[in-house]
């Protein structure tokens, strides 16, 4: 009876202490995702500013050039962006995904506060919409996605890897990359922000699998169980080191050439999309979702759709350096002078273009 009685006092405190732990530890994890967010949402600003200060002495991003690379405050902005990327992947190992992802939407309203007050990049209001929308929906996707089935060795990712669905979705995502990067980036990339961040999200989305790949392997060796004597970790490095590096040289084009209140939600909105659509695939978690989670899901979808729509449309591009308010007069003027009933023509026939013809009344000027 005592026995019974010290059990049973003795289980709620072993409980209580294993939900404090997991609170805790929900706590470190959303911490870390908030600072990520904070600091991947200043370093498009400080990369932009980086951007702008190279392309004003030299060729610029936009234009294929990479003086960016010796420019200081551009390598600040990418400091600042590896500091973000760790931190959202150390908050994944003490926080659930659900926790952590949606909240990557901060750096968005991060980047459009920074970018107001420091790159006078303002949004107008059906723009702010268009924001919110991407968040919105995007969030309503991470809420309802599936939950991943965490592989225990490299071996079972490659596994994964290596099935016929996952492997048509790269074939695909390298595929359409390659079209925008050789064929519409030449003609489009200046004039249509889905080229650029088309590209940086397709290829991003196999990064992130990628990289998880690593980090198991990393895990695993940490923990003694050595994953590097398998080609399998080197290959999925390989694969995430050359994606990484696609992914910023269109991601320093689209910064350089389109406004970063417009840059960043669209980007998320993508990039979430598709790595959360990668996932699915590649661990097979859609199998076991319920028809509502499916259809917000599908909810979710068309809301950042309709968001990326908005923000396109009313998209306000930064101001070209060579433009001139006091635009020069066509080459060949023809005027005709009407006053008091009397009528009279010059023209000057060394110049060239369309006739501009002017009527003036001659009180006008008294």
């Amino acid at each position: 009876m005592d026995t019974r009685l010290f059990a049973d006092e003795s289980s709620p405190p072993d409980d209580a202490a294993a939900a404090a732990a997991r609170y805790a530890d929900n706590m470190k994890g959303l911490l870390l995702a908030v600072l990520s967010s904070a600091f991947i949402g200043a370093s498009f600003i400080v990369k932009k500013k980086g951007l702008r200060r190279a392309g004003s002495s030299g060729s610029s991003a936009g234009s294929g050039g990479y003086r960016y690379l010796l420019e200081p405050l551009w390598w600040v902005g990418m400091v600042t962006m590896l500091v973000g990327e760790i931190a959202n992947f150390v908050a994944y190992i003490f926080a659930p995904a659900i926790l952590v992802t949606p909240l990557g939407a901060l750096s968005i309203i991060v980047s459009a506060v920074l970018a107001h007050f420091i790159l006078k990049e303002r949004l107008q209001r059906m723009g702010v919409l268009g924001c919110v929308l991407c968040i919105v929906g995007s969030t309503v996707i991470v809420l309802h996605a599936p939950e991943e089935r965490n592989p225990s060795s490299v071996e079972q990712i490659w596994y994964l890897a290596t099935q016929p669905a996952f492997l048509l979705y790269a074939a695909s995502a390298v595929a359409v990359s390659l079209v925008l990067m050789l064929h519409c980036s030449p003609r489009y990339g200046q004039t249509n922000i889905m080229v650029y961040l088309g590209i940086c999200s397709a290829i991003g989305s196999l990064t992130v699998m990628s990289i998880k790949a690593v980090g198991i392997a990393i895990t695993l060796t940490f923990e003694g169980i050595n994953q590097a004597i398998y080609f399998q970790t080197w290959v999925f490095a390989m694969v995430a080191i050359t994606c990484i590096i696609i992914q910023l040289n269109y991601l320093n084009k689209a910064l350089d050439t389109f406004n970063t209140a417009v840059v960043s939600p669209v980007y998320y909105a993508m990039f979430t999309i598709l790595t959360i659509l990668a996932s699915a695939i590649m661990f097979k978690d859609w199998s076991g979702q319920s028809a509502s989670d499916i259809s917000s899901e599908m909810c979710g979808f068309i809301t950042v759709l309709s968001g990326t729509v908005v923000l396109h449309s009313t998209r306000v591009g930064d101001p070209s350096p060579n433009s001139d308010l006091y635009m020069p007069l066509p080459p060949k003027i023809s005027w005709h002078v009407q006053g008091n009933g009397e009528f009279g023509k010059h023209k000057n026939d060394d110049l060239l273009a369309a006739d501009f013809i002017t009527l003036v009344r001659q009180d006008y000027f008294t």
